[in-house]
C-alpha cells in the first residue's frame, strides 16, 4: 500500500493595485464618455453635428431612463 501525500492548491498570486489602476482609469474615461455620448449628445452640447450620433444611440437612451423627445 501506497503513502497518500495531501499537496494543496497552488494559491493564486494577487494582482498589485499599481498594475490595475491605469486599466481602471482608462476604463472610467470609456465609460464617461460612453455616457456622454448616450446621455447627452444633442441639441446645444452636441459635438457632432447632425442627428447620426443621437438616432445611433436613441434606443439606449430610453432604456437608461434619458428623455428624447
Amino acid at each position: 500500500m501506497t503513502d497518500a501525500v495531501f499537496k494543496p492548491a497552488a494559491q493564486p498570486a494577487p494582482i498589485p493595485l499599481r498594475e490595475l489602476l491605469p486599466w481602471a482609469i482608462f476604463v472610467g474615461l470609456l465609460l464617461l464618455v460612453a455616457l456622454y455620448f448616450v446621455g447627452a449628445e444633442e441639441g446645444a452640447t452636441s459635438l457632432v453635428p447632425g442627428m447620426m450620433v443621437h438616432e445611433f444611440v436613441h434606443d439606449g437612451r430610453h432604456l437608461l431612463g434619458f428623455p428624447c423627445h
